[in-house]
């Protein structure tokens, strides 16, 4: 982006349509004049009564410990310097942001107006009881040292300043990885750092407590090297003094083997990088501009393990893989402090979490096709969705575990789903399908393997144990994709049109030819389409040859489930196959039928739809409460449309009493429990919470089901086939590989329901 459109889109977003980043948002009802007396006055007297008898009841009654304050005086605001309390609001108003869409916490953003350390200690004291814990940021050094270290010592509530440990516990757990890859131990390499500043203090300081040598380190600043001969130095820089006879960076990083850059860009020259030793590591962190530029490093020394803080390189050392999730598990164990064993334990969870495969979300966000643990992804990204479960968890359990916890956590289970929540309740659908899946992997044929998204999903779908996949395609293209995405598994990959699998389309052929030579089709035709994918996929799984089947990423529906009704039969007792969508909303998982079958179903069709799917939401360990959907509620309108919708709730209420259903009935008082429970009490969905509707037609469904997914974003998952009597499912035309991978869950989850039913 070029910097005068930068500038003029920064300007605007920070302006329009209203000003800042952030905003207060009451998280209780205050509509009416009774909620506002709960709210304030006189309700508001009986919680401030029950805190003042014991003072740790402020966690119950208020917004204490999920709330933050991110404070700063503007003295050392990152890349513009000293720019005063009020210039630094838009960062802090940032930071806040960052706070509550990474860790869901609650902000306010302080700018003090004292350069004097005790005037701003005392500020941040007299404040203090408002806050679950307290983030100091853009603080200049030294002041920085003895302010966090007051606050630590004289508050009982978390402080934190990250502009030391952010950086700190980032590039700790980048270095730990970086030098897997090196194949270099902590305690031998020879470390420069160069900056001596609060993050550079900090940094040297957690490299040290993970085992690096002070011996090892030499430090700079802008006067060179740090040594015992200096005078003036602050404690901080004293601590990191050498007596060995070094004067500059140039002397300093011959045969270095890590590089620590928190100074000035490009002071890293092409010849310091080249005096460097074998798989030198070189972390150029200052902003925006690197003491090193990332592609010339890159093109000097080609086994260089490079990390700058830029977005647009990788491994990038961002902060915000670190803070928000900190005090995320900070404060859900009410820590008093954050210690070192918390810090270590970020570092860890960090570093760990880099080696796992990257779901494919995250590469999207990122536009790359593939990212696996390497030289070019030692540490997280930030929106990778783990993150969130990982380094809070990590953090609480030191905390408990150091004796610093006021809240100690009894079951780490539950507290790893309640963390996994905070995403969003599809995140937690999401990891049951796919856990319910790993719990009995089976064969999983992909049809369209030669595709790139179907054979990314196919190695998530390979790498995270969902299933065990067999590619479909070119074999020569499905070789190339493969290398390209770094699918290194060694997976079973047919092409159906390979001389190699003459024999097994003889087989097929025949088969296919007993069923299908009343219909019309001929031996000819037989051996024909078993050259075709879908025929071919379809017999593997009629045969045995394989458990599901997944196929429609490159081709349109109908064309791809006729071979399929072809060649799968119905269910026991089915006459007519039918589809449903799951739907993640802000509500909860709604399932939706029928979305892509049948165009006008019979009162029987839709008695038998609705069966059906209350069949699937059970294979999902969902109890099925099912809404037959019309214009009108319950009997209010004698048209054709809504009787055959009242006709298919009767046949229901006869012939499948078990199943908790009602209708017809509108939209908006299915979904509603309160309107439905004033309006209908006699109804059977009386005081329960709708989780699948069934609509009256294929319009209707199909209308309904993409309207949700567009403007409320919400993830589906579908189409489900319902009556089939294999596995088989189709997806829709063009599904992102998200969309790939979770249909993949759904057709093994049926493979194993299929096999017990």
């Amino acid at each position: 982006m070029k910097k005068q459109n930068q500038r003029r889109e920064a300007l605007v977003y920070h302006a329009k349509p209203s000003p800042g980043k952030i905003e207060v948002v009451p998280k209780k009802p205050y509509r009416s004049q009774r909620d506002l007396a709960l709210a304030y006055s006189p309700g508001v007297a009986l919680p401030c009564l029950e805190i003042d008898k014991e003072k740790k009841e402020v966690y119950k009654y208020t917004n204490k410990g999920n709330l933050v304050a991110v404070i700063s005086d503007g003295s050392a605001v990152l890349g513009l310097g000293d720019i005063g309390p009020l210039a630094s609001k838009p960062v802090m108003e940032g930071k806040g942001l960052l706070f509550k869409i990474f860790a869901d916490i609650d902000v306010f953003d302080i700018e003090i107006d004292a350069k004097d350390p005790d005037k701003f200690v005392e500020v941040v004291k007299s404040i203090a009881p408002t806050f679950g814990g307290i983030n100091l940021e853009d603080i200049k050094a030294p002041q920085a040292f003895d302010i966090e270290k007051r606050l630590k010592e004289e508050l009982d509530i978390p402080v934190m300043h990250d502009d030391q440990h952010g950086t700190a516990i980032i590039s700790c757990a980048a270095l730990i990885n970086a030098l897997q890859i090196a194949n270099k131990e902590i305690d031998k390499v020879s470390i420069v750092v160069s900056g001596a500043g609060a993050a550079a203090i900090s940094c040297s300081k957690l490299y040290m407590a993970l085992g690096a040598k002070r011996k090892n380190i030499v430090m700079l600043d802008s006067k060179g090297v740090i040594r015992t001969n200096r005078k003036n130095l602050s404690k901080e820089k004293k601590a990191f003094a050498t007596n060995k006879n070094l004067n500059s960076l140039k002397d300093s990083i011959k045969n270095a083997d890590v590089f620590i850059g928190l100074s000035k860009p490009d002071i890293l020259s092409i010849a310091m990088l080249k005096s460097m030793a074998k798989d030198p590591i070189v972390f150029a962190m200052a902003n925006p501009d690197p003491e090193i530029n990332y592609d010339l490093a890159c093109s000097v020394r080609n086994d260089v393990i490079m990390a700058t803080g830029r977005s647009d390189h990788p491994n990038q050392v961002n902060n915000v893989l670190g803070f928000p999730f900190i005090f995320r598990g900070a404060l859900d164990v009410r820590a008093s402090m954050i210690n070192e064993e918390m810090k270590l334990a970020a570092v860890k969870a960090l570093a760990e979490l880099a080696k796992e495969s990257v779901p494919e979300q995250v590469n999207i966000a990122y536009g790359v096709t593939s990212m696996s643990f390497g030289r070019n992804y030692i540490i997280p990204k930030p929106f990778d969705p783990r993150l969130i479960s990982r380094v809070p968890l990590a953090v609480a359990k030191a905390a408990v575990k150091s004796g610093v916890s006021k809240k100690p956590i009894k079951d780490w289970n539950r507290y790893k789903e309640d963390l996994e929540s905070r995403l969003g309740s599809n995140q937690k659908i999401v990891r049951l399908i796919h856990d319910r899946a790993k719990s009995e992997p089976k064969r999983l044929v992909f049809a369209e393997a030669d595709q790139l998204d179907v054979l990314k999903a196919a190695q998530i779908v390979q790498e995270e144990g969902i299933a065990e996949t067999i590619l479909l395609g070119n074999r020569e293209t499905i070789e190339d994709l493969k290398e390209t995405i770094n699918f290194e598994k060694d997976v079973e990959i047919i092409d159906p049109k390979d001389r190699k699998e003459s024999k097994r389309r003889k087989i097929y052929s025949e088969i296919f030819w007993q069923d299908q030579k009343r219909r019309g089709y001929t031996k000819y035709d037989a051996i024909k389409l078993m050259r075709e994918r879908n025929y071919f996929a379809a017999m593997m799984i009629k045969n045995k040859d394989a458990d599901a089947m997944i196929s429609g990423y490159s081709r349109n529906y109908p064309s791809v489930i006729k071979p399929i009704l072809e060649i799968i039969p119905k269910a026991k007792s089915i006459k007519r196959v039918a589809a449903t969508n799951l739907m993640l909303t802000k509500i909860g998982p709604i399932f939706i039928s029928d979305t892509t079958l049948n165009v006008d179903p019979s009162a029987q069709e839709l008695a038998t739809i609705a069966k059906m799917t209350a069949k699937a939401v059970e294979m999902f360990g969902i109890k099925p409460i099912l809404a037959m959907l019309s214009f009108s509620n319950f009997g209010s309108s004698k048209f054709p449309q809504s009787n055959k919708v009242s006709e298919a709730v009767e046949i229901l209420h006869k012939t499948s009493p078990e199943i908790i259903v009602d209708g017809p009935i509108q939209s908006d008082f299915a979904l509603n429990k309160k309107l439905l429970d004033k309006r209908f009490p006699f109804s059977s969905l009386k005081s329960k919470k709708v989780n699948t509707l069934i609509l009256p037609n294929l319009d209707s469904a199909n209308i309904t089901y993409k309207i949700i997914k567009e403007l409320n974003e919400a993830l589906s998952i579908g189409p489900i086939l319902l009556g089939l009597s294999e596995p088989v499912h189709v997806i829709q035309l063009g599904a992102s590989v998200e969309e790939i991978v979770n249909m993949s869950a759904v057709a093994v989850i049926d493979a194993q329901f299929k096999k017990i039913n």
